[in-house]
Formats: C-alpha cells, structure tokens, sequence
C-alpha cells in the first residue's frame, strides 16, 4: 500500500531528525553529525533486519511443525485465507497472553505468539488474534511498527546513558550545557512515543475489521481482546516489554501495566471502542443474537438452507431483512 510506505518514510524521517537533535543538543555540531551518521545506518539495518532484531529484543524463539503443530495448522490455514505466504513462527517466553507480528514485507514476516496466549486462549481466540496480526502483515503494516520499535528503542537508550551521563558529572557540555542534556534525556522519548501513537491507534481498527474477515468470526477476536486485556490489568506482566516500552505498539493488546511511565508508550485505542466495533460488524454481517449464550448466529443461506460463513459475498448472502 503506497500510504503504508509513505508513512514509513515520515516516520524514519521523524524518528532520524529527532535522533540527530538530540546529538547536537549534546555535542553541537560534530554530534549532529555523528547521530545523523548513526541514524541512517539504523535505518539501513533496521529495514533489512526488522524482525530478527525484534524477534531477539524479546527473546523470542522459532517453533517448528514437530514442536507446534497445532500453532502451524492453524496459521497455515489462515494464510491461505489471507492468500499470504506463511509466516515464520516464533514463541516468547511469558505468561501474558499477548502476540505481534513483525518483518519488512509478506515474503519475509513472522507472527511471535507469547506462551500465555497459547496456554489461556481457546483455539477460536488464538485464531482470531493471528488473523489480526495477518491483517497488519497484508496492509504492511509491520514495516512501519518495526522500524518505530527499534529507533524509538534506540531513542530511549541514548536518552538514558544521556541521564547516567548526568548522574556522574558527565551532563555539561561547553555548547549546551546541562539544559541541552536535559531536553534530550527527558523530551527525546516522550516525541518518540508521540509519533508512535499517532500511527499506530487507527491501524487497530483496521486490522481487526480484516482480520475478523480472515478467520471467519469477529467475536472470536473480541473475546480474545477481553480476555487479553483483562490479564494485563490484572497484572500478568511481560518482562521484556517493560524493559523495551518502545516497543509496546507493535503488540495486539498494550502490553504495558500502566503504572508510572508506562502511560506514556500507551498506543492503541480502549478495547471496549475495538470490541463494539467487532460486535458491531457481527451484526452487520447477519449474525443473529443468540438468546441461549449471548453470542451471534450466522445467517442461514437462503439457497441451501445452511449457516453461511461470515466473508460470504452479498450474492450468497440474499436480500437483507
């Protein structure tokens, strides 16, 4: 999708002035040049490595068809709903249910799910949160949350030696002085996230809209929100995530508690607002509510008398009631 990569453009654009800004904050001109300098080779890397250096950030790990193969059928299967090449498919250790997918195109993808998603969801719920992350891989999506990931994850490590710098009498600088290390410790990862939640909080929606398509259910993918959403509030951490908040956007449900700093990497739109959506979209799809459960029925085919899925086409569908 040519808006897709345009936007990836701006926000290696972004991500790359902020870093140099903040070297010349520090070090004036040579420190422009050098976080310039050291900005575009990020970038270079970043493009042609996202998903390994993703995929280590969080310790993740590749399963294959012995050792999963449940996981593999049903992503296989997925795909070719899609009509996407099959993802290579990693595990991270940690007991919060929680996945993203990752890689700079669909030829070269991965779905990452956590070892709580595949312990505490239901078969229907795993599917409806890899079809979600499908969806980012179909729209290309994953280019761009990778490449915020990794420099904003740069961003933030520059931004704490800068603050160590500071701490041991190391801050002054004859251009800036401490002011300039200051803004750059302090106000550097706070524009990062910004440009981060400005990308990231409508991409939701529309994965979940295709990837409610792709596995056939959208109240599947809405359990799984809940169900999902519910575990982190409880409290169910992930380890890594808290070390790496910067790269909290790329996971389907913010992985992040939500105490203290963490407020600030909080990029995707409420799970209440994303699972009305789905429910809503249920409704609009035929689905009829089941008084027995709660949940929704699928329309009845007119020709044969038999549940229709929901990606059925209009013409399979009949006259609207």
């Amino acid at each position: 999708m040519p808006s897709n990569f345009l936007k990836t453009g701006l926000l290696l654009l972004i991500m790359t002035g902020i870093f140099a800004s903040m070297g010349a904050l520090v070090g004036g001109r040579g420190g422009f040049l050098i976080a310039f300098a050291v900005a575009l080779a990020l970038n270079l890397v970043t493009y042609w490595k996202s998903d390994k250096i993703v995929l280590r950030m969080h310790g993740a790990k590749k399963v294959d068809e012995q050792s999963a193969p449940d996981f593999h059928r049903l992503v296989d299967e997925l795909s070719q709903r899609a009509g996407l090449p099959k993802p290579a498919l990693y595990m991270m250790n940690s007991p919060q249910p929680n996945a993203f997918a990752t890689g700079r195109n669909p030829q070269n993808s991965a779905l990452c799910a956590s070892t709580g998603l595949i312990d505490m969801l239901s078969t229907e719920e795993i599917s409806g949160v890899m079809a979600h992350e499908l969806a980012h891989i179909k729209n290309r999506d994953t280019l761009t949350m990778t490449v915020a990931a990794s420099i904003g994850g740069a961003i933030s490590m520059f931004a704490n030696m800068l603050q160590f710098g500071m701490i041991f009498g190391n801050g002054r600088n004859g251009r800036t002085g401490m002011l300039g290390t200051l803004l750059a410790a302090l106000v550097a990862p706070i524009a990062a996230t910004l440009v981060h939640m400005s990308i990231s909080r409508s991409r939701e929606y529309q994965a979940d809209q295709i990837g409610a398509r792709i596995c056939g259910n959208p109240l599947w993918l809405a359990s799984a929100l809940i169900r999902i959403q519910n575990a982190v509030r409880g409290g169910l951490r992930n380890d890594s995530v808290q070390r790496i908040p910067a790269s909290a956007h790329m996971f389907i449900i913010n992985p992040l508690t939500g105490r203290g700093m963490d407020n600030l990497f909080s990029t995707h739109p409420s799970t209440e607002n994303r699972v009305a959506e789905l429910e809503k979209l249920a409704q609009e799809w035929g689905m009829a509510q089941d008084p027995r459960g709660g949940t929704f029925l699928p329309k009845v085919s007119p020709a044969t008398g038999r549940p229709l899925p929901p990606w059925a086409s209009d013409a399979q569908r009949g006259p609207r009631s």
